[in-house]
């Protein structure tokens, strides 16, 4: 399945992560949601957004230096929701040396991950993939692939 979304603002390209954070159904493993676009392009805002409607308080920045956080997840069958920026991996064996394989077999788990297509070949195939797009300096084009 996918829905194409064009947002006009920040405060828009947040409240649809807000949103599609409230409608999130289990999976056998970790919810993995995989995005990719270019530097601006929405992809930390929509995580903020995400992360608010997953109750989550505390301030969502991109980990491009820690390349992975992690939040706890309170009043959800989920329970831990780990942010993953793989803008300076070169590899796939970078992120498998933190315990990637570990965080996505656990079904309580949400796993989010900037630069996606950097590691495409270890993102499992039942991942939701998100892709921005600009469309102007404002507006952005944002394609969910269920």
């Amino acid at each position: 399945m996918k829905r194409e979304y064009i947002t006009s603002s920040s405060a828009q390209t947040r409240k649809l992560g807000q949103k599609f954070a409230k409608e999130l159904k289990p999976k056998k493993q970790a919810f993995i949601i995989a995005l990719e676009g270019e530097l601006g392009g929405g992809k930390t805002t929509f995580l903020q957004g995400f992360a608010k409607g997953l109750g989550i308080k505390e301030k969502i920045l991109s980990p491009t230096f820690v390349i992975l956080k992690k939040f706890r997840v309170l009043g959800s069958r989920f329970q831990e929701f780990y942010h993953i920026d793989c803008y300076r991996i070169k590899k796939p064996k970078e992120l498998l040396d933190l315990g990637f394989q570990q965080i996505i077999s656990k079904s309580e788990n949400i796993v989010v991950i900037e630069w996606a297509d950097r590691i495409q070949k270890i993102i499992p195939k039942n991942a939701v993939w998100i892709k921005f797009e600009f469309v102007d300096e404002k507006k952005r084009k944002i394609n969910i692939n269920y």
